[in-house]
C-alpha cells in the first residue's frame, strides 16, 4: 500500500491506512508560513476533466481539535441563489484540480450532521466569480463568467456528515486572501455562513509556479493582511494532501454548537 503524506495544520504526517483515522496534530499558530515539499509542476493542470472522484483515496479528516464551533463570516456580494446540486462545480474551467471534502458535525462530540445542505462558491483561476446575479464587482463584467455558474454548487451531507466537491484551486483578487465561501442549512434553516482558507505558503506555490496561475500580478493580500479572516484563522484553514496523480485534496471539519 502506498504511503500518503497529509499536511494537517502545517505538520506533515505519513500514513499507510487512513480509513476512519483519528489524527491529533500539534496546533499551529494562526498565521504562519508552513513547509510544503511540493512544486506547482507536481499537480495536474487544465481543470478536472481527467479526474474521476471514484478512483481517489478517501479524504482524511482530523477528529479533535478541529471539532470546534466554526465562526460565522460575511455572505459577501458574490452569492447567487438556486445553484445546482452537483459534485463537479468547475464547468470545465481550467485550474489545479482539487477534491474538497467538508465534514459537518456537532462541535461538542464530533457527531455527524446528516442531510445538511452544503453550498459553496469561489472564484476561477483569474480571481473572478461567475453568475449574472452576482454584483458586477464580482464578475468584472466578464462574458465567460456571466455565461454560467462555474465554481458554485451544493450537496446534502451523507451519514458521516460529509459533502465532497470536485473543483479547482481558487484564484486571488484585490484586497482579499484566497478563500472559499460556504453556507450550511438544515431543515430549511440557515445554520452558518462562513469562509474557508488556504495556507499562505501553498498559495505561493500555486500562484508562482502552477501553469494555470502564473502570469498574473503578485497578489496583494496574504492571510495576515486580510480584514475578514477570523482571529482563530488556523481553525478555518484546510488540511491538504497531494494525491499521487497530481490532484490536491483539501479537507476541513465545520462544527456547530449543540
Amino acid at each position: 500500500m502506498k504511503r500518503r503524506t497529509i499536511i494537517l495544520g502545517g505538520a506533515a504526517i505519513a500514513a499507510t491506512s487512513l480509513a476512519g483515522v483519528s489524527l491529533w496534530p500539534h496546533r499551529q499558530r494562526a498565521i504562519a508560513a508552513q513547509r510544503f515539499d511540493w512544486k506547482g509542476s507536481d499537480f495536474l493542470s487544465g481543470g478536472t476533466r481527467a479526474v474521476d472522484l471514484a478512483t481517489l483515496p478517501a479524504p482524511v479528516f482530523r477528529s479533535h481539535p478541529n471539532c470546534i464551533v466554526t465562526a460565522a463570516q460575511t455572505l459577501g456580494p458574490c452569492h447567487v441563489n438556486d445553484v445546482p446540486e452537483r459534485q463537479d462545480v468547475s464547468e470545465g474551467k481550467v485550474g489545479l484540480p482539487m477534491r474538497m471534502a467538508l465534514r459537518i458535525v456537532h462541535a461538542d462530540d464530533c457527531r455527524p450532521i446528516e442531510n445538511a445542505a452544503v453550498e459553496i462558491w469561489h472564484t476561477d483561476h483569474r480571481g473572478i466569480y461567475s453568475g449574472r446575479e452576482a454584483a458586477e464587482m464580482c464578475t468584472s463584467g466578464d462574458l465567460e463568467a456571466l455565461s454560467g455558474l462555474a465554481f458554485r454548487g451544493r450537496q446534502l451531507t451523507n451519514s458521516t456528515g460529509q459533502a465532497t466537491f470536485l473543483t479547482t484551486y481558487p484564484g486571488w483578487y484585490q484586497g482579499r486572501t484566497s478563500h472559499i465561501h460556504c453556507r450550511i442549512l438544515a431543515d430549511g434553516k440557515e445554520l452558518l455562513v462562513s469562509q474557508l482558507y488556504f495556507d499562505d505558503t501553498l498559495n505561493d506555490i500555486v500562484y508562482d509556479q502552477h501553469p494555470d496561475y502564473v502570469g498574473r500580478p503578485a497578489r496583494d493580500t496574504r492571510n495576515s493582511d486580510d480584514g475578514i479572516i477570523p482571529a482563530d484563522a488556523a481553525n478555518h484553514i484546510f488540511d491538504f494532501e497531494k494525491i499521487d496523480r497530481g490532484v490536491l485534496s483539501a479537507t476541513i471539519t465545520i462544527g456547530f454548537s449543540s
